[in-house]
C-alpha cells in the first residue's frame, strides 16, 4: 500500500470526517444504491459512534499485542531466552493457524457475546506481525553498535532501551501498522457476535438487501485503514531519517 499524495490524504480525512458527523449530507451519493424506496443513510446507530467504537476495539488489541509481542521478542534475543525461541514462534502463529471466525466460535462460550471474542481474535492476528519484525530488528544490529555501547559502561538493561530498542522502533512501528490495518478490517467480523464495530452496518445491509448500507460501511472502514496505514508509515520514515542521520 503506497502512501496518498499530501493532498489526497487531507481530502480523504475531510471527506471521512464530514461523512461521519453529518451521513445525510451525503444521502443523494448513495439513493443509487439502495433497494428500492429503503433507507439510504444507516441511522440505527451513529456512524461516528461505531467508528469510534471499531478503532478502540482495534488500537486497545494492538497495544496490548505490542506489549506482548515486544516482550517476546526481547527475552528470546537475550542468551537467557535463546532457547524458547521455537515455542514463541509457535505461540505467535496461533492466531494466523486459525481464521477469524473461528476464533470467535471458540471464545463466545467461554467468554459471551460482545467486546471480547473480538479483542481476543485482533490481539491473536496482531502478535505475529509485531513479534517478527521485533526479533528481526534486534537480531540484526549492527555489532559495532553493540560493542560501542558496551565499551562506554552500558548495563544490558541501559544497552536495551538507549541502544537497541530506538534503533529497532522503525522496524517494530512497520509491524504495528501491518497488524492495525489487517485488525480493521478483521473487526468488522465482531459484529456477529454484538460487538459494536462497523460491522453492525456491513451486515444490516446484507441482511436488508440495501447495498447502500453495505457500501458506507465497507467505505469507511477502507478509508480509516487507508489514512491510518498512511499516517504510521509517515511516523516510520520519518523515525528511519532520525536513526539515520
Amino acid at each position: 500500500m503506497k502512501r496518498l499524495p499530501a493532498l489526497l490524504r487531507i481530502l480523504a480525512f475531510v471527506c471521512l470526517l464530514a461523512f461521519l458527523i453529518s451521513p445525510t449530507s451525503f444521502a443523494p451519493l448513495l439513493s443509487m444504491a439502495a433497494q428500492g424506496n429503503g433507507p439510504v443513510i444507516y441511522e440505527r446507530q451513529s456512524l461516528w459512534v461505531l467508528a469510534l467504537q471499531h478503532l478502540g476495539i482495534v488500537f486497545a488489541a494492538t497495544i496490548v499485542a505490542s506489549a506482548i509481542a515486544v516482550a517476546m521478542a526481547i527475552f528470546v534475543t537475550r542468551r537467557s531466552g535463546t532457547e524458547l525461541l521455537p515455542l514463541a514462534r509457535s505461540v505467535v502463529n496461533i492466531g494466523q493457524t486459525f481464521p477469524p471466525v473461528a476464533v470467535l466460535a471458540l471464545a463466545v462460550p467461554a467468554t459471551g457475546f460482545g467486546v471480547v471474542p473480538t479483542f481476543l481474535a485482533l490481539f491473536l492476528y496482531a502478535m505475529l506481525p509485531i513479534f517478527e519484525n521485533t526479533l528481526t530488528g534486534l537480531s540484526t544490529l549492527p555489532r559495532d553498535v553493540q560493542e560501542a555501547a558496551k565499551g562506554v559502561g552500558m548495563t544490558g538493561t541501559q544497552r536495551l532501551f538507549s541502544v537497541e530498542l530506538p534503533l529497532c522502533l522503525p522496524l517494530i512501528l512497520a509491524g504495528i501498522r501491518v497488524a492495525v490495518v489487517i485488525s480493521l478490517s478483521t473487526a468488522t467480523i465482531g459484529s456477529t457476535v454484538a460487538a459494536p464495530t462497523l460491522g453492525e452496518v456491513i451486515i444490516a445491509g446484507l441482511q436488508s438487501n440495501n447495498f447502500a448500507y453495505v457500501l458506507q460501511g465497507a467505505v469507511v472502514v477502507a478509508m480509516m485503514a487507508v489514512l491510518i496505514h498512511d499516517a504510521l508509515y509517515a511516523l516510520e520514515r520519518r523515525l528511519s531519517a532520525i536513526r539515520s542521520a
